[in-house]
């Protein structure tokens, strides 16, 4: 891809990008949201036409009118939000709007053995062509996705965000997955991550995209992480994890063995005024189910949760009364209301009685300011923003609301590093104001680096809060997979 532009109205999205992949390599994309990466990914795959520009396949010419034209010319694109019907079988995912037929008769022996080879090719013969989807796990679903993209020819892939679900087990094996696919079978691959760790472990080369354009590209193997996050965010980032002076007050929360509609907890969660609490474990330990639990999105039928001095059974509306709030790791579907503006969503939970969208507008800017919200103005509808953009959003509205309890479920996923830098800086700046804050997140550094005490659950039960000084990434992944 040389010289790409990409104009929306006013806004240059792209301003002369290059990209140059090779066969049988897997090349990581990188650089902050709203970088310019999916607008660039959407152009290869033929969703969006480039206004200047020209690309090459293979050596040759290549312009897609439409994803269809550009799946048949070889490109598959793996989307982060999985685009598979639940209620077909895999066969039927991964041949849809392809069916062999006969007549109007639909040949499924035939669909079935397609489907078979896409995912042999994938070493994934354990993967029942005839399984419903729906029943399959997010790691499995996301290899019928691989598999779809062969099964039309794809030899460039782009998987955008591949990770941001999946366990430690299973980002494994999609790792093995990608490089049998690069080395052995010579697909070239395109790999989008805001994980520097995923970018060294898996890929060969990088280029860098920042605000529009190429800023950077080599060897990853002769670049160090530092300097790759330097070409993202445009500055030398010398503390990713700030941590201030802190001081540690009186108990706001404490919790024990909560049961809910969703699951049982049993254990103890003690959170202090001015601290940061952090929550691991493997994905279905409960760690989402313990913070709904707590902010009454699911219904309580046991346990106690004491929150600042009031017990009994409460809901959203009655906790954000309470100066509790919450940022659910779902963001597009619990988090915010995708179809409105940037103000709406960031006033949702604390209007005046009486508010015209004038005065939403002028008072969501405030927030829109502090937290470097990339946007056109609140007026902007918050689907159409980047996700680490819609993210600050999301954090905003506590910020508007003016909380005491924070509970925050996975806050950086799929974000880039500049956006998490910004997040950690607020975390940090609202430990030291008194604010108490409880964290879950995935990504053991995150926890290590940001929190003050980290406790571990395991299979529903909830370890000890212990500080991170007694306490690193092994020993956290061995009480969360032995208890």
């Amino acid at each position: 891809m040389h010289g790409i532009q990409k104009r929306f109205g006013a806004t240059i999205a792209l301003a002369g990008v290059d990209l140059v992949v090779r066969a049988g390599e897997v090349h990581a994309l990188v650089g902050e949201n709203g970088a310019g990466k999916s607008t660039l990914m959407k152009i290869l795959s033929g969703a969006y036409q480039a206004d200047a520009g020209h690309m090459l396949l293979d050596g040759q010419p290549y312009a897609p009118r439409n994803p269809i034209a550009g799946r048949g010319s070889g490109v598959g694109m793996i989307y982060q939000e999985l685009s598979l019907a639940a209620d077909l079988n895999v066969a039927e995912n991964i041949l849809l709007g392809m069916e062999p037929r006969v007549g109007p008769f639909v040949r499924a022996r035939q669909m079935r053995d397609t489907a078979r080879q896409a995912l042999e090719e994938l070493d994934r013969t354990d993967i029942d062509p005839r399984t419903i989807v729906g029943r399959l796990s997010i790691a499995d679903r996301q290899i019928v996705e691989i598999a779809r993209a062969i099964a039309v020819g794809a030899r460039v892939l782009v998987l955008d965000e591949p990770t941001s679900s999946l366990t430690r087990s299973g980002v494994e094996r999609l790792f093995s997955v990608v490089r049998r696919l690069s080395s052995e079978r010579g697909y070239s691959i395109i790999y989008i991550s805001h994980f520097l760790e995923e970018v060294q472990a898996l890929c060969s080369r990088f280029t860098v995209l920042r605000d529009g354009k190429t800023v950077g590209s080599g060897r990853v193997a002769d670049t160090p992480s530092d300097r790759i996050i330097a070409m993202m965010v445009g500055r030398e980032m010398k503390d990713l994890y700030p941590r201030s002076a802190r001081r540690v007050g009186e108990i706001v929360l404490d919790a024990t063995n909560m049961v809910s509609t969703r699951k049982s907890i049993v254990g103890r969660l003690e959170l202090r005024r001015g601290e940061v609490l952090g929550i691991a474990g493997l994905v279905g330990a409960g760690r989402t189910e313990l913070l709904r639990a707590i902010f009454g999105l699911d219904k309580s039928r046991g346990g106690v949760i004491n929150l600042r001095g009031r017990t009994g059974s409460a809901s959203p509306r009655l906790r954000w009364h309470q100066g509790a709030g919450m940022v659910s790791e779902d963001r597009k579907t619990e988090g915010l209301a995708l179809s409105l503006d940037i103000a709406s969503n960031l006033t949702l939970s604390r209007q005046p009685f009486i508010a015209s969208p004038s005065s939403l507008r002028k008072m969501s800017r405030r927030w829109i300011e502090r937290l470097a919200v990339k946007t056109r103005g609140p007026a902007q509808i918050i689907g159409d923003l980047s996700g680490g953009n819609q993210q600050k959003v999301a954090i905003a509205r506590l910020l508007h609301h003016d909380v005491e309890i924070y509970l925050l479920d996975e806050p950086t996923r799929g974000i880039d590093v500049g956006s998490k830098a910004q997040i950690y800086q607020l975390i940090d700046e609202l430990a030291c104001s008194g604010k108490a804050i409880i964290m879950v997140s995935s990504y053991l550094p995150e926890l290590l680096g940001v929190c003050d005490r980290v406790a571990v659950m395991s299979k529903g039960r909830l370890g000890p809060g212990r500080p991170v000084s007694e306490i690193d990434e092994h020993a956290i992944m061995r009480e969360a997979t032995q208890g």
